[in-house]
């Protein structure tokens, strides 16, 4: 296998065994709207989130 297989599987597990470490639920509170969810859902979607604010910010702008 080649190096770069190797990381991205052992990055995969480490985000794995992090994603099932938290499962508990959190109440998240904006405004006026609370929101329940387990932990496993709201991590990949904050970072899903993150990468298109970083996506949209860090693109040139065509002029």
């Amino acid at each position: 296998m080649r190096p770069r297989t190797i990381a991205i599987l052992f990055l995969s597990g480490l985000l794995l065994i992090v994603f099932l470490q938290n499962t508990q639920v959190v109440s998240i509170r904006f405004l006026f709207w609370k929101l329940s969810m387990s932990r496993i859902i709201f991590l990949p979607l904050l970072i899903i989130l993150g990468f298109i604010a970083g996506f949209f910010t860090g693109r040139k702008s065509v002029q």
